[in-house]
């Protein structure tokens, strides 16, 4: 299968960020992305004009945050062509984008953040729904502003990337709870929006430029074909299917970039002639083999089933043989630094 890095969960001039599409798109081209989804808040007014496209060797796609009157319960929808209205109840507007074709996520669900009165919490509470493709399990932003505080601020500013330091673990409790009855798919976001702020009171200075968080947090996606850079519609439309199916159905994994390069990881099983990547279920009939690889010496990784730990070594790979049912993922770790984060393959559910 072939890899393809994309960022996720990012704001542009068309709601609450300050990029013009174009510029973000270029940012993104020059850090070496091969994908990203804009997701300004309620509207896809980028796609309707056009900017869905090859920058470089970037492609963007468009998405949009939805959220409901009281802006809460934010969902990340993918492959629609219509935004929703925010009157709608999340129940209701999830159903609405699987219905229309699309897909959703979940976006910071269990972000409990209070440090800025203007920048409450916008947690996910509506969990009487399954039509949710799955959730966010890495935020950038969510965890940045988790973790501040007024002694830390000045490093926090400084230094962005440097002050994230893993997944949510409520959100990966539920997320592991809800793969024991339904595939759930997890990924990652940077909610990037390059705030600009008056320092001193005349000096202008830009926070968390794309650029930077460009850096942070990816979404990797296996997909069984290269893409083809071409502006011809029908191959953007081409490229973008494969995306859209790879985030659907789990053939992805997330990575804090800024602890090294995770292209080349993978997280797979095999039984008898057939192999199974993430995101796939395999009946347990006989031996189901999990192997991990991981492209860095000495990294610690470990095997979870229903997210208890199983099998941990430290090295490139891993090797385990399941004999329970489960649903089964990876997580890794250099220099003790949370890096690499698989979706699940499951197990005789």
């Amino acid at each position: 299968m072939f890899e393809y890095v994309g960022a996720l969960h990012i704001h542009s001039v068309y709601s609450d960020g300050s990029g013009e599409v174009k510029q973000i798109a270029e940012y993104a081209s020059e850090t070496g992305l091969d994908f990203i989804i804009l997701t300004d808040h309620n509207t896809l007014r980028a796609l309707h004009e056009g900017f869905e496209g090859w920058y470089g060797n970037t492609l963007l796609l468009v998405g949009c945050e939805i959220n409901d009157k009281e802006n809460k319960n934010h969902y990340l929808a993918f492959g629609i062509d219509e935004a929703f209205s925010t009157r709608l109840p999340a129940k209701k507007y999830v159903k609405s984008v699987k219905d229309a074709g699309g897909i959703g996520f979940l976006a910071h669900p269990h972000e409990k953040r209070s440090s800025m009165k203007e920048h409450p919490a916008y947690p996910w509470t509506e969990w009487n729904t399954e039509d949710f493709t799955g959730i966010e399990i890495w935020n950038h932003m969510s965890e940045w502003m988790e973790g501040l505080t007024e002694q830390n601020k000045y490093n926090y500013f400084l230094h962005p990337l440097k002050s994230i330091s893993a997944p949510n673990e409520d959100t990966l409790r539920v997320w592991d709870k809800l793969n024991l009855k339904r595939k759930v798919v997890g990924i990652g976001g940077i909610d990037a929006h390059a705030h600009k702020i008056n320092v001193l009171g005349f000096v202008e200075m830009e926070v968390f430029p794309y650029k930077v968080l460009f850096k942070s947090i990816r979404t990797h996606i296996l997909v069984e074909s290269q893409f083809r850079v071409s502006a011809e519609s029908h191959e953007i439309d081409s490229v973008k299917k494969q995306v859209n199916n790879a985030l659907k159905e789990g053939k992805c994994f997330v990575s804090n970039s800024y602890h090294g390069d995770a292209k080349g990881f993978s997280f797979y099983a095999d039984c008898g002639a057939q192999t199974y990547q993430m995101g796939d279920s395999v009946s347990l009939n006989g031996k189901v083999n999990l192997h991990v690889v991981v492209p860095a010496e000495g990294a610690q990784i470990k095997l979870l089933r229903n997210g208890e730990l199983v099998s941990s070594v430290e090295g490139s790979f891993l090797n385990f043989t399941a004999e329970a049912k489960g649903a089964y993922r990876a997580e890794v770790y250099l220099n003790q630094n949370a890096w690499i984060f698989s979706n699940h393959i499951r197990i005789g559910l």
